[in-house]
């Protein structure tokens, strides 16, 4: 494994969000040494996960990169993960001219979305059992697109005939496949470039782990570059940190995970079986987390806030200049 590399969920949602501090987020962000910079993917009024809040605001993320892109300089621009309730042509026109205006920084991180938004998928034609096929047509299409000036493509729900986009990139734009399942890191080294989890405990991390290695020397395959997103809360006491963490509501999300490990008890109750899926306290609490994503072989760590949005900045300044020496 090389080094691994450090990014930031941007807070293009919710209450808090506001254009400043998005661009001289990103700007502090890139001062501070992180590696990236994410957005999220929805495009009707947002509800969420119940882990946000209750504004439904969720600022288009296409746009929000493009104006970081402008921003900064060095910062990788990721989406996790962009769904494909857009044509498969457009898409690749808007990753095409994300990596254009942003001279080589995008990973597209793409992922079938969650049951819980099936009207974003109803409102452009798409039904949930289609988000699969939908998922892998849109990657396949894309990557024709990047490659040729004109495609064709026999696609059950995108077919296309004599089409292509212009500018194309220059280079090959990595696309990662967003999810935790098994299903999920079978697609990655299937179709894809890296495997993007987000939020998954560390014992089911290990797992997946374990089946991407298999799979990409069965295929003959490089292994995928592999991501994680925790929920992060960085303070000055654990005690502190966890002040704002909806813990009961991590609890109920994870025991609606069919395909991750149980605790022995066979149920998630408390903080500790929560391991992986909440990094809260002190900056050496937060580097001792990442330690085991670390040791477990990921690249990539997207440190998500959106516990805290309100406070956003400092949060970004503990982990910027007291937790990223830590690792690095």
């Amino acid at each position: 494994m090389g080094k691994v590399s450090y990014g930031l969920l941007l807070p293009h949602f919710g209450e808090h969000a506001s254009a400043s501090s998005l661009i001289e987020g990103a700007k502090r962000a890139e001062e501070l040494e992180f590696d990236s910079v994410w957005v999220r993917d929805h495009f009707l009024r947002f509800h969420g996960h119940g882990f946000e809040g209750s504004s439904a605001t969720m600022v288009e993320p296409f746009v929000v990169l493009a104006g970081l892109a402008a921003a900064t300089k060095k910062l990788k621009l990721g989406t996790a993960v962009a769904v494909p309730w857009r044509h498969p042509l457009y898409m690749a026109h808007l990753f095409a001219s994300l990596d254009w205006l942003s001279e080589g920084r995008v990973i597209a991180g793409m992922g079938a979305g969650a049951t819980l938004f099936k009207d974003e998928f109803e409102l452009v034609g798409l039904g949930l059992d289609d988000r699969v096929d939908a998922v892998r047509e849109a990657v396949e299409i894309m990557r024709l697109a990047w490659e040729n000036d004109e495609i064709t493509y026999d696609g059950r729900l995108f077919p296309v005939e004599g089409l292509g986009i212009a500018p194309r990139p220059k280079r090959k734009i990595p696309i990662w496949y967003g999810g935790s399942t098994p299903a999920s890191a079978r697609r990655a080294v299937e179709y894809c470039d890296g495997w993007f989890p987000g939020r998954i405990t560390i014992p089911t991390f290990r797992v997946r782990m374990r089946q991407l290695r298999e799979l990409s020397d069965e295929s003959g395959k490089d292994m995928p570059t592999v991501g994680v997103v925790p929920p992060t809360s960085p303070d000055t006491t654990r005690e502190k940190a966890l002040e704002p963490v909806n813990v009961e509501g991590l609890l109920n999300a994870a025991n609606n995970q069919r395909w991750w490990l149980k605790p022995k008890s066979g149920k998630f109750e408390n903080l500790e079986d929560l391991e992986g899926v909440i990094m809260a306290g002190t900056p050496e609490d937060i580097a001792q987390e990442v330690g085991k994503f670390i040791e477990a072989g990921v690249d990539h760590i997207v440190f998500d806030l959106r516990f805290r949005l309100h406070d956003y900045d400092y949060c970004m300044d503990l982990i910027g200049e007291e937790v990223l020496p830590l690792l690095k």
